[in-house]
């Protein structure tokens, strides 16, 4: 009999529970407690034995402290994303789909940052930045932070900001929130 897309999604549901209750190093017990079943039941979910009711797979992501939809994603077609070239502005830019309007940016600076308060920038939105090589240094309100190869920085972007380089180019990768990339795109 052939393997129907329902039959697949079940099937990709109870392998996802069972990994990640062994990836939280939980055994049936624990879990079966977290969300409020008996082991025997855990077991047979698992396994295939018992059907997946919805009130169920609902306790099940709470206490893997996942949501529903994660635990019943089935969208794997776009595994590897493609750069949007921006030549006008010296950018590459991969979108992120795990988070809904995460954005990154992939960056070579050659100069410092602006050195007047005035040309820094302030917005709603977090970001992070990961320097690939070189230096990076990173005003942030009335600090200056030098971020090396390797090193990542998170920031909220309510504070006046600034990225550039010291001594000689640095590449680095930014990433924006949906917040973030919106203020960047209106500076």
């Amino acid at each position: 009999m052939p393997m129907t897309h329902k039959d697949g999604l079940d099937s990709l549901v109870r392998k996802r529970i069972r990994a990640l209750r062994v990836a939280q190093g939980w055994s049936l017990e624990e879990l079966a407690t977290r969300a409020r079943l008996s082991p025997s039941s855990l077991s047979r979910i698992e396994t295939g034995q018992r059907r997946l009711a919805l009130d169920q797979l609902v306790d099940l992501a709470r206490a893997l402290d996942t949501s529903l939809d994660q635990l019943v994603e089935t969208d794997t077609d776009d595994v590897i994303a493609n750069p949007m070239i921006d030549g006008g502005h010296g950018l590459m830019r991969w979108p992120i789909k795990a988070e809904p309007g995460m954005t990154v940016v992939r960056q070579r600076m050659t100069g410092p940052p602006p050195d007047n308060v005035a040309r820094m920038r302030a917005h709603p939105g977090r970001e992070w930045l990961v320097v690939l090589s070189g230096t990076a240094v990173l005003l942030l309100g009335n600090r200056r932070l030098r971020v090396e190869t390797n090193q990542a920085a998170e920031f909220p972007t309510m504070l006046p900001h600034a990225i550039g380089a010291e001594g000689g180019p640095c590449e680095i990768l930014g990433i924006f929130d949906r917040d973030a990339r919106r203020g960047h795109r209106e500076s």
